[in-house]
């Protein structure tokens, strides 16, 4: 008796396992959202002052914008001068490190904008500056 061989013809699978390549994607992904900060903005623009010693902050920032009709906006939205407290500790909470500037219309009452300043201070934020244009061009 004679063994019969059988060929079989296997099919090997030629396709690249791409789950290991979707899995680093996914957790850089993560990373990066969970690094990177976010700046709120204030939710209106103001004509700022001039100032020849004006300079950049690099850090995320509470923005404050104080316009020139005595309207205090944060986080996109007019608030009273009372609860500017109570907003930027609620944004510290995502911002620990985060310096507050406020952007105060060259207009502005002066006595607001140091209320606002004061809410801030009071708040727990050491770092509290007044945004202004640079004057240098």
């Amino acid at each position: 008796m004679r063994m019969r061989r059988h060929h079989y013809q296997q099919e090997e699978d030629t396709g690249i396992d791409l789950t290991p390549m979707l899995d680093v994607v996914f957790i850089m992904l993560i990373f990066f959202i969970v690094t990177s900060s976010f700046i709120k903005e204030s939710g209106v623009e103001v004509q700022r002052p001039q100032a020849d010693t004006a300079s950049a902050q690099d850090k995320g920032n509470i923005l404050i914008a104080v316009t020139a009709d005595g309207q205090v906006w944060i986080d996109k939205q007019a608030v009273d001068v009372r609860s500017v407290r109570a907003h930027v500790e609620r944004m510290r909470v995502d911002q620990p490190e985060g310096a507050v500037v406020v952007q105060a219309d060259q207009d502005a009452r002066t006595g607001l904008v140091v209320q606002v300043m004061d809410q801030a201070r009071l708040a727990g934020v050491q770092d509290v500056a007044l945004a202004a244009s640079s004057g240098v061009q």
